[in-house]
């Protein structure tokens, strides 16, 4: 396929803050040198501002993920207006990264038109909406389990489904001190962290039980939980309920993980399911080590042992056990980040991502 003459339409649920929506933030980036045009719809988000940066136009749109629920009006919406920027825009290849964007991509695309679409999660419902919204589509797992839920769970044909890792882009090694880490790392504080939603899926209670846990053979064991999330005030209440509120921090929002990750002695990845996440990567990418949740595509980046430990979801004792564990042998603990940063080089790195992505869309 010649790329430069491609016009590529990027459907996405939000360009909020999100790790899907940073994939496609990178896609765009690969691409929009190597091709005619890129224009992304979403119903919008912080993200739309680099959007404009970089040149690409964006639609508003409703949800998709809340289009199936909603009245006939709105579906309907939802459905013309992806025929509307297909054929407004010449659009020639629609790269779908929701189910539902999918489904409607399906619905409503032409038959000359491409259909590409990420599947960054692994699923067990909506299984003939999944199976018609895939059924002309190249699909791309972002890792093996997911490949794995595709091929086995919802039948979509091996040769359909392609994996790429996620990926992220290299830190440039100037951290930028956060005054809060500076202060509980000159009072000696082993520095852990945990980032991401303050979602359900993120298991942060879990973590909270195992830091109370941690905290009475540690006392000098500091948390640090950045991200936001509609359980935000319950989980501040249950640090503490847990008396934690001397050994805790919630920082909100930060656009600068790995600056922060930089900071940290080592990470907790307590997600309760994953397609494959970006955290373990991040923290690789500055040479920290995670302890994670055995689910999903999580032991695709983590090597047990390796690069990092691995707990199963939901034992906030095991958690508590390894995160003792890592204080107390920090020559482990080095021996573990230098194999992270080794395998950030190795198999998730931006350069790697790009070059995956380029010979994916070069042989459609």
């Amino acid at each position: 396929m010649k790329l430069q003459n491609q016009k590529i339409l990027f459907i996405v649920r939000t360009m909020g803050l999100g790790g899907t929506e940073n994939v496609v933030l990178q896609l765009c980036e690969i691409l929009s040198d190597k091709v005619n045009k890129i224009v992304v719809c979403s119903s919008g988000g912080v993200h739309e501002k680099k959007l404009h940066e970089m040149g690409i136009k964006h639609y508003a749109i409703p949800d998709p993920i809340f289009a199936i629920i909603a009245r006939k009006r709105n579906k309907n919406l939802l459905y013309f207006n992806i025929i509307f920027i297909i054929y407004r825009e010449q659009i020639t290849i629609v790269h779908s990264h929701h189910r539902m964007a999918a489904f409607y991509t399906e619905l409503a695309a032409p038959k000359e038109v491409i259909k590409v679409a990420n599947a960054h999660n692994t699923f067990t419902d909506k299984k003939k909406l999944t199976q018609l919204a895939y059924r002309n589509t190249k699909v791309v797992a972002v890792g093996e389990m997911v490949k794995k839920n595709l091929t086995e769970y919802f039948r979509i044909p091996d040769d359909q489904v392609c994996v790429i890792h996620n990926a992220v882009k290299s830190f440039d090694g100037n951290s930028i001190p956060v005054e809060i880490l500076k202060q509980e790392h000159t009072k000696g504080k082993v520095l852990i962290g945990n980032i991401g939603r303050l979602s359900e899926q993120k298991g942060i209670s879990y973590f909270l039980d195992a830091a109370a846990i941690t905290k009475k053979t540690h006392p000098e064991a500091f948390f640090v939980i950045v991200g936001e999330g509609e359980l935000k005030a319950q989980l501040e209440e249950k640090a503490t309920q847990l008396g934690l509120q001397k050994n805790v921090v919630f920082l909100g929002y930060r656009s600068d993980i790995q600056n922060v990750m930089s900071q940290l002695d080592f990470i907790v990845l307590s997600s309760l399911w994953e397609g494959l996440p970006l955290t373990p990567i991040e923290a690789f990418s500055v040479g920290k080590t995670v302890i994670g949740t055995a689910v999903d595509g999580t032991p695709e980046i983590i090597r047990d042992g390796v690069d990092g430990v691995l707990v199963e979801a939901r034992n906030s004792n095991q958690l508590a056990e390894k995160m003792n564990y890592l204080i107390e042998n920090f020559q482990i603990r080095e021996r573990l980040e230098q194999q992270a940063k080794k395998r950030y080089h190795d198999e998730f790195s931006f350069e790697k991502l790009k070059q995956n992505y380029l010979e994916f869309y070069e042989e459609l």
